[in-house]
């Protein structure tokens, strides 16, 4: 029981991580990309980063072994359902999320020089900054689905599962 209680306390700590540092993260890049200030962008973009790293890298490597090991513990099949099509969307989500470190990395750093040189942001930032916001509608989607498939655990399976 204390083991249970255990991994679903770091697995729904995990998740919320997940969402927060998520939706944060987006607010915070959305508000210092409409000022059109290098400096902030360059500073929120910087602060993004770390919190990428800390935060949600490492609830992207804890969740899947508590996720896993809960629902072993739980005797929950990998094979039902709603586990097949969490992980799925989580690896969509990674698929999207990936990228999105790297674009706001070179978000940083073009917004770094264009404040060291004084000059305006140029289009190679704001095609990054579209990019990103694309990025990110589908990965919220899919962490808001996976939180929706944790809590209902619908019954239903998948062809060829």
């Amino acid at each position: 029981m204390m083991l249970e209680l255990t991994l679903r306390w770091l697995h729904v700590g995990g998740a919320t991580v997940l969402l927060g540092t998520g939706a944060g993260i987006a607010f915070f890049m959305l508000m210092a990309h409409r000022t059109n200030d290098a400096a902030l962008i360059a500073h929120t973009a910087g602060v993004v980063v770390i919190a990428d790293m800390v935060f949600t890298a490492t609830a992207v490597i804890l969740q899947p072994i508590t996720g896993i090991w809960l629902a072993y513990a739980l005797g929950w099949p990998l094979s039902d359902g709603w586990i097949v099509l969490s992980l799925g969307l989580y690896v969509l989500t990674g698929a999207f999320w990936l990228p999105v470190v790297w674009i706001q990395m070179r978000m940083r750093d073009i917004a770094r020089c264009v404040h060291a040189a004084d000059s305006p942001l140029p289009p190679s930032y704001h095609k990054l900054f579209r990019i990103w916001f694309a990025c990110g509608i589908p990965a919220f989607l899919a962490v808001l689905t996976i939180l929706w498939l944790m809590i209902a655990r619908p019954s239903f399976s998948l062809p060829g599962v």
